[in-house]
Protein backbone atom coordinates (compact mmCIF):
# COMPACT_ATOMS: atom_id res chain seq x y z
CA UNK A 1 0.00 0.00 0.00
CA UNK A 2 1.52 3.33 -0.91
CA UNK A 3 0.38 6.88 0.41
CA UNK A 4 -0.76 9.44 -2.17
CA UNK A 5 1.76 12.16 -2.71
CA UNK A 6 1.60 15.09 -0.65
CA UNK A 7 1.15 18.01 -2.91
CA UNK A 8 4.37 19.88 -2.83
CA UNK A 9 6.10 16.59 -2.96
CA UNK A 10 7.63 17.49 -6.62
CA UNK A 11 8.82 21.06 -5.63
CA UNK A 12 10.87 19.49 -2.33
CA UNK A 13 12.14 17.45 -5.09
CA UNK A 14 13.04 20.09 -7.06
CA UNK A 15 14.46 22.36 -4.70
CA UNK A 16 17.01 19.41 -3.59
CA UNK A 17 17.75 18.47 -7.00
CA UNK A 18 19.01 22.19 -7.40
CA UNK A 19 20.68 21.88 -3.86
CA UNK A 20 22.58 19.00 -5.01
CA UNK A 21 23.68 20.49 -8.75
CA UNK A 22 24.88 23.46 -6.94
CA UNK A 23 26.74 21.09 -4.13
CA UNK A 24 28.58 19.33 -7.29
CA UNK A 25 29.59 22.74 -8.80
CA UNK A 26 31.44 23.96 -5.73
CA UNK A 27 32.85 20.08 -4.84
CA UNK A 28 34.68 20.18 -8.67
CA UNK A 29 35.29 24.45 -7.93
CA UNK A 30 33.80 26.23 -11.29
CA UNK A 31 30.23 26.10 -12.86
CA UNK A 32 30.78 24.57 -16.21
CA UNK A 33 28.02 23.14 -18.64
CA UNK A 34 29.53 19.81 -18.02
CA UNK A 35 29.32 20.00 -13.94
CA UNK A 36 25.87 21.56 -14.63
CA UNK A 37 24.74 18.03 -16.40
CA UNK A 38 26.83 15.86 -14.32
CA UNK A 39 26.08 17.70 -11.18
CA UNK A 40 22.01 17.13 -12.56
CA UNK A 41 22.62 13.39 -13.02
CA UNK A 42 24.19 12.61 -9.86
CA UNK A 43 21.56 14.67 -8.25
CA UNK A 44 18.85 12.30 -9.79
CA UNK A 45 20.46 9.18 -9.30
CA UNK A 46 20.74 10.35 -5.74
CA UNK A 47 17.11 11.30 -6.04
CA UNK A 48 16.04 7.99 -7.15
CA UNK A 49 17.83 5.35 -5.65
CA UNK A 50 18.81 7.15 -1.89
CA UNK A 51 15.82 8.21 -1.21
CA UNK A 52 15.20 10.25 2.12
CA UNK A 53 11.80 10.45 4.02
CA UNK A 54 10.21 13.40 3.68
CA UNK A 55 10.99 15.93 5.86
CA UNK A 56 7.88 18.30 5.95
CA UNK A 57 7.97 22.53 6.37
CA UNK A 58 4.66 23.69 8.56
CA UNK A 59 6.28 26.20 9.80
CA UNK A 60 7.01 29.96 8.59
CA UNK A 61 10.08 32.46 8.42
CA UNK A 62 9.89 34.60 10.87
CA UNK A 63 12.73 37.85 10.53
CA UNK A 64 12.96 38.86 14.16
CA UNK A 65 12.90 34.99 15.13
CA UNK A 66 15.86 34.45 12.29
CA UNK A 67 17.85 37.38 13.65
CA UNK A 68 17.57 36.29 16.89
CA UNK A 69 18.84 32.85 16.13
CA UNK A 70 21.35 33.95 14.01
CA UNK A 71 23.11 36.36 16.58
CA UNK A 72 22.62 34.09 19.38
CA UNK A 73 24.75 31.73 17.55
CA UNK A 74 27.49 33.92 16.76
CA UNK A 75 27.61 34.97 20.17
CA UNK A 76 27.36 31.20 21.83
CA UNK A 77 30.22 30.20 19.11
CA UNK A 78 32.31 32.77 19.59
CA UNK A 79 32.22 32.18 23.94
CA UNK A 80 32.21 28.69 23.61
CA UNK A 81 35.36 28.72 20.99
CA UNK A 82 37.43 30.76 23.83
CA UNK A 83 36.16 28.65 26.40
CA UNK A 84 37.86 25.80 24.94
CA UNK A 85 41.01 27.85 23.61
CA UNK A 86 41.30 28.40 27.10
CA UNK A 87 40.46 25.02 28.43
CA UNK A 88 43.71 23.80 25.97
CA UNK A 89 46.23 25.76 27.29
CA UNK A 90 45.56 25.85 30.77
CA UNK A 91 48.61 23.78 31.69
CA UNK A 92 47.66 20.39 33.72
CA UNK A 93 43.54 21.15 33.94
CA UNK A 94 41.86 17.65 33.04
CA UNK A 95 38.39 18.68 31.94
CA UNK A 96 35.60 16.13 32.32
CA UNK A 97 32.54 15.78 29.98
CA UNK A 98 29.47 14.21 29.85
CA UNK A 99 26.43 13.05 27.86
CA UNK A 100 23.06 13.89 28.66
CA UNK A 101 19.85 13.23 27.17
CA UNK A 102 17.55 16.50 26.45
CA UNK A 103 14.15 15.70 25.33
CA UNK A 104 12.72 18.28 23.27
CA UNK A 105 9.27 19.50 23.24
CA UNK A 106 8.68 19.88 19.47
CA UNK A 107 9.48 16.35 17.84
CA UNK A 108 9.38 17.07 14.18
CA UNK A 109 12.19 15.65 12.59
CA UNK A 110 13.06 19.07 11.29
CA UNK A 111 13.52 20.25 14.78
CA UNK A 112 15.58 16.94 15.78
CA UNK A 113 18.17 17.58 12.47
CA UNK A 114 18.15 21.76 13.31
CA UNK A 115 18.58 21.65 16.81
CA UNK A 116 21.46 18.57 16.56
CA UNK A 117 23.21 20.47 13.97
CA UNK A 118 23.54 23.82 15.66
CA UNK A 119 24.93 22.29 18.64
CA UNK A 120 27.37 20.16 16.87
CA UNK A 121 28.82 23.25 15.56
CA UNK A 122 29.54 24.95 18.72
CA UNK A 123 32.86 23.78 20.21
CA UNK A 124 32.34 21.93 23.07
CA UNK A 125 28.87 19.69 22.70
CA UNK A 126 28.50 16.82 19.74
CA UNK A 127 25.53 14.78 19.56
CA UNK A 128 26.19 11.16 20.35
CA UNK A 129 23.05 10.03 19.41
CA UNK A 130 19.06 10.31 18.39
CA UNK A 131 15.89 8.57 19.56
CA UNK A 132 14.14 9.93 17.13
CA UNK A 133 11.23 8.64 18.36
CA UNK A 134 11.13 9.63 21.89
CA UNK A 135 12.60 12.63 21.10
CA UNK A 136 15.73 12.54 22.93
CA UNK A 137 19.08 14.28 21.90
CA UNK A 138 22.30 12.71 23.47
CA UNK A 139 24.29 15.37 23.91
CA UNK A 140 28.39 15.26 24.97
CA UNK A 141 29.21 18.47 27.31
CA UNK A 142 32.50 19.00 27.94
CA UNK A 143 33.91 21.23 31.23
CA UNK A 144 31.28 19.60 33.61
CA UNK A 145 32.37 20.03 37.38
CA UNK A 146 28.91 19.51 38.73
CA UNK A 147 25.38 19.25 38.57
CA UNK A 148 24.41 22.61 37.79
CA UNK A 149 26.52 22.60 34.98
CA UNK A 150 24.89 19.57 33.60
CA UNK A 151 21.24 21.77 34.33
CA UNK A 152 22.91 24.42 32.50
CA UNK A 153 23.86 22.55 29.36
CA UNK A 154 19.71 21.26 29.09
CA UNK A 155 18.66 24.68 29.62
CA UNK A 156 21.19 25.71 27.03
CA UNK A 157 19.87 22.86 24.75
CA UNK A 158 16.47 23.73 25.20
CA UNK A 159 16.84 27.53 24.39
CA UNK A 160 18.72 26.77 21.06
CA UNK A 161 15.64 24.29 20.32
CA UNK A 162 13.57 27.46 21.53
CA UNK A 163 15.17 29.93 19.21
CA UNK A 164 14.85 27.35 16.48
CA UNK A 165 11.19 27.75 16.46
CA UNK A 166 10.47 30.60 17.21
CA UNK A 167 12.59 31.33 13.45
CA UNK A 168 11.01 28.80 11.62
CA UNK A 169 8.52 27.16 13.85
CA UNK A 170 4.55 26.61 13.05
CA UNK A 171 2.02 28.18 15.41
CA UNK A 172 1.43 24.42 16.93
CA UNK A 173 5.10 23.56 17.37
CA UNK A 174 5.10 27.53 19.10
CA UNK A 175 2.60 26.51 21.64
CA UNK A 176 5.05 23.09 22.39
CA UNK A 177 7.46 25.32 23.72
CA UNK A 178 5.44 26.33 26.44
CA UNK A 179 4.75 22.68 27.97
CA UNK A 180 7.28 21.20 30.29
CA UNK A 181 9.31 18.39 28.64
CA UNK A 182 8.50 16.28 31.60
CA UNK A 183 5.26 16.71 31.94
CA UNK A 184 4.24 16.41 28.54
CA UNK A 185 5.46 12.77 28.85
CA UNK A 186 2.79 11.89 31.40
CA UNK A 187 -0.50 12.97 29.07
Amino acid sequence: MTAAPRPGRWRDQAIALGWLIAAWNLFWGEVSWGNLVGGALVGVAVLVFFPLPPVTFAGRLRPRGLLVLLVAFAVELASASMHVAWIAVRPGYQPRGAIIGVRLRVRSDLNLALTAELLSLVPGTLIVDVDRDEGVLYVHVLDVRGPQDLAGSRKRVLAVEDRIVRAVGSDIELRLLCTDPDRRSET
